[in-house]
């Protein structure tokens, strides 16, 4: 099991400790409504170090992006960031992530924590072009500065005017007097806000300027249970729950970051998909009668018959009634349809909405 280099400091602020995804990970501090609530409408800061990150250089780099992702690569310019997923060769997704390009041979890959050694292995695969790739994620520490007040929260530590950065850019800069930190306007939550990449010698230097400059806007840490009720409020996928090896991105509603003007693993299949359409769909729901939906619960149609399964659920925190993501057969997909969780011994009612939550 690896610690994150602020292990120390999430144990001395009274935070509970989990496993996840090999790291031990502060899960909670003060209670997850009262975490989810200080994002919502304030700032928090979350300590995601145990995500992975590797730099591709050189010439053929964006060839090999372009090769293993889904999303169009070639729509980068320096300083811009794009959500992506590497599809397998049967139809699933590898992994989501982030691709940030620093210049026009130079890109920084964030991948999911759980999936460091197999994104690795993977894109190592189709490196027939001789990219130099290095993998940084060890040494590598990042932030997720969350709120709606984040940018006021961290400004006086900068000279990056944060409240100008448009979503999905991103600056390299000093920031708490430390050198060559990636600013990123991205985040996991919905709320806006900032990640802040780092190398990990600075991680408590780092965290201690944070709070202090955050301390008059009632900033707090936040722990990964509050994450998830975070991104589920949004409709984000969380890879392992919503999608895996086995989800199509097209089934995934994931269509709009997978590109067909170019060509990627497994593009052909995927593009015979989008033409034939797909048998199930990923979808939002919230219930209607009492109960809590949780991963691989089962969902049934009005005649009992069974229709997909449950992949995320949680009771809202800001909306204050139970909402969940599941797979269902695409004829009970659309907005409104009625859909019954099947909840301990009971099936339980429920209906289709949107994304985000509201």
């Amino acid at each position: 099991m690896k610690n994150v280099a602020l292990n120390d400091t999430h144990i001395a602020l009274g935070a509970k400790m989990v496993p996840f995804a090999g790291f031990n990970m502060p899960v909670q501090y003060s209670g997850i409504n009262i975490e989810h609530e200080t994002v919502r409408k304030a700032v928090g800061v979350f300590d995601v170090s145990h995500m992975g990150e590797f730099i591709l250089k050189g010439e053929g780099a964006l060839d090999l992006i372009q090769r293993v992702t889904s999303n169009d690569a070639s729509k980068l310019f320096d300083g811009k960031i794009q959500y992506s997923c590497l599809p397998n060769e049967n139809g699933g997704i590898v992994d989501d992530l982030l691709v940030y390009r620093i210049d026009e041979k130079t890109y920084m890959l964030v991948v999911n924590a759980s999936n460091i050694d197999k994104d690795w292995d993977w894109i190592s695969k189709y490196n027939t072009g001789g990219v130099e790739m290095i993998n940084i994620s060890d040494r590598t520490s990042l932030l997720a500065v969350q709120g709606p007040k984040a940018a006021e929260a961290l400004q006086s530590l900068t000279e990056v005017d944060l409240s100008a950065m448009e979503y999905y850019t991103f600056k390299k800069g000093v920031f708490a007097g430390v050198e060559n930190v990636l600013i990123s306007a991205t985040g996991y939550t919905g709320a806006g806000g900032f990640e802040l990449y780092f190398d990990e010698e600075h991680s408590e230097h780092i965290w201690n300027a944070v709070f202090k400059s955050g301390a008059d806007f009632g900033i707090k840490p936040i722990g990964l249970a509050a994450r998830d009720t975070l991104r589920l409020e949004m409709g984000f996928c969380l890879y392992g729950n919503d999608i895996d090896d086995t989800t199509s991105p097209l089934e995934a509603g994931l269509g709009w970051i997978t590109k067909f003007s170019k060509s990627f693993v497994n593009s052909e299949n995927l593009a015979a998909q989008k033409e034939s359409g797909v048998t199930r769909k990923l979808i939002g729901f919230e219930m209607i009668e009492r109960g809590i939906p949780r991963h691989d619960y089962e969902v049934f149609d009005a005649s009992g018959n069974i229709i997909g399964k449950v992949t995320s659920g949680t009771q809202s925190p800001t909306l204050q009634k139970a909402i969940g993501l599941a797979y269902v057969k695409t004829e009970f997909s659309k907005e409104g349809s009625e859909i019954f969780i099947g909840i301990r011994e009971n099936k339980v009612k429920a209906q289709v909405v949107k994304f985000p939550f509201k």
